[in-house]
């Protein structure tokens, strides 16, 4: 790592909900200069905010150059999949994010099952459809009902984990005839159901090397004893006990040089933040049940809140294509997300927050932004999922506790979370 990535950075983080503001507040911490596009009321009290849209490729890039940032990391998807990471490189602006073509991991979930495919990388078997008819043909070959996923961007909703056939019909035809995730339903992928336990595994590339993250899991579903409808997260923690020593060993082995590998190959090197959704089997064999292709929310709140070294050098060391291989490890943490109203179906906004102020400047426990604004009478939602307590620890235990006990401080009306983020960890224990 060069001497100048240690020196106070000017950086810029593209996003505005609880990912970008874990960014900003590590960032921040960490001794750097830091503005959010657009960013949040929520934001604002850690960082600066400039009010540029996240798809406003010129505006971005022109920001930067004006105000000779060192870094831009891109927190959501979407502008990654729209190429800005390539527009941002080819202004010579060092950006933490992967090209269009190697985004596609993400924006398509079709191509990626094809690239697995491709470099034998371990996944659930599939099919990949584009009418109704071809995908009732193709549920008759699978033995038990298949998971149905939109091949395209759903922000974490376009999944459907079908107990019935029946079930994995109705999906199908939400997405292919009913529109409910527009373009993105409009290719298909039916995809055996693992069994096993989900872990979150982050790596960080500069294209040819690899420093990791201790594994996280995330809570997908929306009730307690993951009951209900598939959301972006309703909570996640750090360190996930499922992904032991030897287990992270093998998924570095059969998935991460492989991923990497192969996009090299492919003339695509991933340069930014990796996610490998996993499921690992009771025998601790990994495969893969997606990828993303920058830091999960809610999963960047423990990692990030929990980390116990300096985590920014990295990430420019990344962006710069002089990364060191290794481990970022931390503390225990964990993050419990509020939702609002009609999470994930739809949202309720202006619904009056109470208690932020009481856990204002609480020791390790931070309250990051995700759907908040300030209104005339405080803070209010403005989104689905609102925020996330999140709270570090000495073990899980402690960690858990801590974000609950915060919790236990706010209030909204219509407010849904979680009330077992962790749990399984902790029977583990």
């Amino acid at each position: 790592m060069s001497a100048d990535a240690e020196r106070p950075l000017k950086i810029l983080i593209v996003g505005g909900g609880g990912r970008e503001h874990a960014l900003a507040w590590r960032c921040v911490v960490e001794g750097h200069d830091v503005e959010v596009a657009p960013g949040s009321d929520g934001i604002a009290e850690d960082a600066a905010c400039v009010a540029i849209a996240a798809d406003d490729h010129a505006g971005l890039i022109a920001h930067a150059r004006a105000n000779a940032v060192d870094l831009v990391i891109v927190g959501p998807e979407q502008p990654l999949v729209d190429g800005l990471a390539d527009r941002l490189r080819e202004a010579g602006i060092a950006v933490l994010g992967p090209s269009a073509a190697a985004a596609r991991l993400e924006g398509s979930k079709a191509e990626a099952k094809a690239f697995m495919a491709r470099h034998g990388i371990p996944t659930a078997a599939y099919h990949t459809v584009a009418s109704l008819d071809e995908g009732r043909a193709a549920l008759q070959r699978f033995a038990r009902p298949p998971v149905v996923k939109a091949s395209g961007l759903a922000a974490g909703k376009g999944v459907t984990v079908a107990a019935t056939f029946a079930e994995a019909e109705e999906a199908l035809r939400a997405c292919l005839e009913g529109q409910a995730f527009g373009d993105a339903g409009a290719t298909v992928v039916l995809e055996e159901r693992l069994e096993g336990e989900e872990a979150s595994f982050f790596v960080l590339s500069d294209g040819a090397r690899a420093r990791t993250f201790v594994a996280a899991q995330d809570h997908k579903r929306l009730g307690d004893g993951d009951q209900g409808p598939n959301t972006g997260g309703m909570g996640a923690y750090c360190p996930a006990p499922v992904c032991t020593p030897a287990v992270h060993e093998r998924v570095m082995a059969t998935i991460v040089e492989p991923t990497l590998a192969g996009l090299r190959a492919e003339g695509t090197p991933f340069v930014g933040v990796l996610f490998v959704g996993l499921m690992i089997d009771a025998d601790g064999i990994p495969r893969v049940i997606e990828y993303n292709v920058r830091f999960g929310d809610p999963e960047a709140q423990p990692l990030l809140f929990g980390a116990d070294e300096p985590v920014v050098p990295h990430l420019h060391a990344a962006a710069r294509g002089e990364l060191t291989p290794g481990v970022i490890r931390g503390r225990a943490a964990a993050s419990v997300v509020f939702a609002s109203a009609g999470y994930p179906a739809g949202s309720t906004r202006g619904s009056r927050i109470r208690g932020l102020e009481a856990l204002q400047g609480a020791p390790d426990l931070k309250v990051f932004h995700a759907g908040t604004r300030r209104g005339a009478g405080g803070w209010e939602t403005n989104g689905g999922r609102v925020l996330g307590v999140c709270a570090r620890g000495d073990d899980l235990r402690q960690a858990i506790a801590r974000a609950y006990e915060g919790c236990a401080a706010l209030s909204f009306d219509g407010m849904q979370l979680r009330h077992d983020i962790g749990a399984r960890a902790l029977r583990r224990r």
